[in-house]
Protein backbone atom coordinates (compact mmCIF):
# COMPACT_ATOMS: atom_id res chain seq x y z
CA UNK A 1 0.00 0.00 0.00
CA UNK A 2 1.20 3.77 -1.28
CA UNK A 3 2.31 5.72 1.73
CA UNK A 4 3.04 9.26 1.92
CA UNK A 5 4.78 11.02 4.83
CA UNK A 6 5.25 14.83 4.72
CA UNK A 7 7.66 16.72 6.88
CA UNK A 8 9.33 20.37 7.10
CA UNK A 9 6.56 22.68 8.40
CA UNK A 10 7.01 24.61 11.02
CA UNK A 11 6.32 28.48 12.39
CA UNK A 12 8.06 31.27 10.73
CA UNK A 13 7.73 35.14 10.26
CA UNK A 14 6.05 36.60 7.35
CA UNK A 15 8.13 36.87 4.31
CA UNK A 16 10.44 33.48 5.69
CA UNK A 17 11.03 30.72 3.80
CA UNK A 18 10.32 26.86 4.14
CA UNK A 19 10.56 23.49 1.88
CA UNK A 20 8.38 20.80 2.60
CA UNK A 21 9.42 17.41 2.14
CA UNK A 22 6.72 14.23 1.19
CA UNK A 23 8.69 11.27 1.45
CA UNK A 24 7.49 8.23 -0.46
CA UNK A 25 7.86 4.79 -0.06
CA UNK A 26 6.06 2.79 -2.24
CA UNK A 27 5.30 1.82 -6.02
CA UNK A 28 4.70 5.14 -8.12
CA UNK A 29 3.32 4.07 -11.14
CA UNK A 30 4.79 4.94 -14.71
CA UNK A 31 2.50 8.03 -15.24
CA UNK A 32 1.43 9.95 -12.00
CA UNK A 33 0.44 13.05 -10.29
CA UNK A 34 1.75 14.06 -7.41
CA UNK A 35 -0.36 17.23 -5.54
CA UNK A 36 0.35 19.51 -2.62
CA UNK A 37 -2.58 20.81 -0.77
CA UNK A 38 -3.29 22.77 2.42
CA UNK A 39 -6.31 23.28 4.79
CA UNK A 40 -6.68 26.66 6.91
CA UNK A 41 -8.55 25.81 10.16
CA UNK A 42 -11.87 26.47 9.57
CA UNK A 43 -11.53 26.15 5.61
CA UNK A 44 -11.49 24.25 3.02
CA UNK A 45 -8.81 22.63 1.28
CA UNK A 46 -7.02 23.87 -1.33
CA UNK A 47 -4.40 22.47 -3.72
CA UNK A 48 -0.92 24.87 -4.16
CA UNK A 49 0.86 22.72 -6.91
CA UNK A 50 0.93 19.67 -8.73
CA UNK A 51 3.33 17.94 -10.70
CA UNK A 52 3.71 14.88 -12.94
CA UNK A 53 5.72 12.26 -14.02
CA UNK A 54 7.65 14.35 -16.18
CA UNK A 55 8.28 17.30 -14.21
CA UNK A 56 5.49 19.62 -15.68
CA UNK A 57 4.65 21.92 -12.37
CA UNK A 58 1.78 23.80 -12.22
CA UNK A 59 0.34 26.54 -9.73
CA UNK A 60 -2.71 28.48 -8.38
CA UNK A 61 -2.65 32.23 -8.99
CA UNK A 62 -2.31 32.39 -5.55
CA UNK A 63 1.24 30.95 -4.49
CA UNK A 64 2.70 31.30 -7.97
CA UNK A 65 5.93 32.48 -7.73
CA UNK A 66 6.53 31.85 -4.36
CA UNK A 67 5.89 27.83 -4.38
CA UNK A 68 8.16 25.42 -6.42
CA UNK A 69 7.73 22.27 -6.47
CA UNK A 70 10.62 19.28 -7.31
CA UNK A 71 11.19 15.84 -6.93
CA UNK A 72 14.17 13.66 -6.02
CA UNK A 73 13.51 10.29 -8.01
CA UNK A 74 16.67 8.99 -6.36
CA UNK A 75 15.20 9.47 -3.05
CA UNK A 76 11.65 9.00 -3.61
CA UNK A 77 11.46 12.79 -2.13
CA UNK A 78 9.03 15.45 -3.46
CA UNK A 79 9.60 19.19 -2.31
CA UNK A 80 7.41 22.14 -2.29
CA UNK A 81 9.65 25.32 -1.89
CA UNK A 82 7.88 28.14 -0.12
CA UNK A 83 9.20 31.39 -0.35
CA UNK A 84 8.00 34.89 0.65
CA UNK A 85 5.43 33.29 3.49
CA UNK A 86 2.45 35.21 4.50
CA UNK A 87 0.00 34.61 7.84
CA UNK A 88 -2.42 33.70 5.18
CA UNK A 89 -0.44 30.92 3.88
CA UNK A 90 -0.62 29.11 7.49
CA UNK A 91 -1.85 25.66 7.21
CA UNK A 92 -1.78 22.17 7.41
CA UNK A 93 0.20 21.07 4.46
CA UNK A 94 -0.80 17.42 2.29
CA UNK A 95 0.78 15.53 -0.59
CA UNK A 96 -1.47 13.45 -2.45
CA UNK A 97 -0.37 10.68 -5.00
CA UNK A 98 -2.99 10.60 -7.84
CA UNK A 99 -3.42 9.46 -11.61
CA UNK A 100 -1.74 11.38 -14.34
CA UNK A 101 -5.11 12.64 -15.84
CA UNK A 102 -5.86 14.33 -11.90
CA UNK A 103 -2.98 17.00 -12.67
CA UNK A 104 -4.55 17.95 -16.21
CA UNK A 105 -7.75 18.30 -14.04
CA UNK A 106 -6.07 20.41 -11.79
CA UNK A 107 -5.03 23.09 -14.08
CA UNK A 108 -8.81 23.59 -14.70
CA UNK A 109 -9.41 23.88 -10.94
CA UNK A 110 -6.18 26.50 -10.66
CA UNK A 111 -8.35 28.59 -13.63
CA UNK A 112 -11.67 28.19 -11.05
CA UNK A 113 -13.34 25.81 -13.80
CA UNK A 114 -14.25 22.81 -11.39
CA UNK A 115 -14.45 22.51 -7.84
CA UNK A 116 -11.51 21.26 -5.82
CA UNK A 117 -14.09 18.49 -4.58
CA UNK A 118 -14.83 17.16 -7.69
CA UNK A 119 -11.19 15.98 -8.48
CA UNK A 120 -10.24 14.63 -4.77
CA UNK A 121 -11.45 11.19 -5.51
CA UNK A 122 -8.30 11.24 -8.33
CA UNK A 123 -6.11 11.29 -5.46
CA UNK A 124 -6.14 8.07 -3.88
CA UNK A 125 -3.03 8.35 -1.34
CA UNK A 126 -2.58 11.54 1.24
CA UNK A 127 -0.16 12.02 3.69
CA UNK A 128 -1.16 12.73 7.04
CA UNK A 129 -0.06 16.31 6.48
CA UNK A 130 2.37 19.25 8.37
CA UNK A 131 1.92 22.19 9.80
CA UNK A 132 2.62 25.38 8.42
CA UNK A 133 2.08 29.02 10.45
CA UNK A 134 2.90 32.45 9.55
CA UNK A 135 3.29 34.85 11.66
CA UNK A 136 2.80 38.39 10.79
Amino acid sequence: QAHLQESGGASVQAGGSLRLSCEISTYIPSRYCMGWFRQAEGKGREGVGTSDQDGDTRYPASVKGRFTASKDNINHTLYLQMNNLQPEDSAMYFCALGSSAACITMQRYYARRVRLEDIIPSFGVWGEGTQVTVSS
